[in-house]
């Protein structure tokens, strides 16, 4: 069973094409102007031992981060398929003066609550986990410095998704899976 994903978005604002492969090793082929996202992807590809492939070119900052984090977000949703996995998975990762620890469940019930002292990545991580359907808790346990407080978020995501992104044998639900009607 193949775990990947191409997308392509284009709008007024940015040009998008990312794929991602779950059972990679980790490797990342960025092409992107924002050299702090760039850290940030190559980061989050690492540490979930995802093959990210991404092309991203915006009008502004704040339109590339979050067109980025959409399109990355509904790529790992289509990659992830039908069959069942961990879903279920957290990870603490310090990173200097940064504590920070990351919940998520895999349920396509999208949730967010973020400790992030940067809005755009604040941003970053909801369009990320509202657009993969993902339920996502990031806890800054302590830091000072925003920059190790975003890259230990980012990191302990990755961990994070490399968990629960894990193939199971049966469903991880005291619920079957909900059926829906197409009319």
């Amino acid at each position: 069973m193949s775990r990947k994903a191409l997308l392509q978005r284009k709008t007024k604002e940015t040009d998008i094409e990312v794929s991602i492969e779950l059972d990679g090793s980790g490797k990342a082929q960025l092409d992107l102007e924002d050299q702090f996202l760039a850290h940030m992807l190559e980061s989050l590809s690492k540490y979930a031992s995802f093959d990210i492939s991404l092309k991203a070119t915006g009008d502004n900052e704040h339109h590339l981060i979050e067109d980025v984090a959409i399109v990355l977000g509904m790529a790992l949703n289509q990659a992830l398929g039908e069959g069942p996995i961990d879903r279920i998975a957290s990870s603490t990762v310090p990173m200097d003066d940064a504590l920070v620890t990351v919940a998520i469940d895999l349920i396509d019930r999208p949730y967010v609550d973020i400790d992030c002292p940067d809005p755009l990545y604040h941003h970053f991580l909801r369009s990320f986990a509202m657009s993969s359907g993902m339920t996502l808790h990031v806890v800054a346990v302590r830091g000072f410095d925003s920059h190790h407080v975003v890259e230990a978020s980012i990191k302990a995501l990755g961990l994070a998704l490399k968990g629960a992104v894990k193939p199971r044998g049966s469903l991880l639900s005291t619920k079957s899976k909900p059926k829906v009607r197409k009319s």
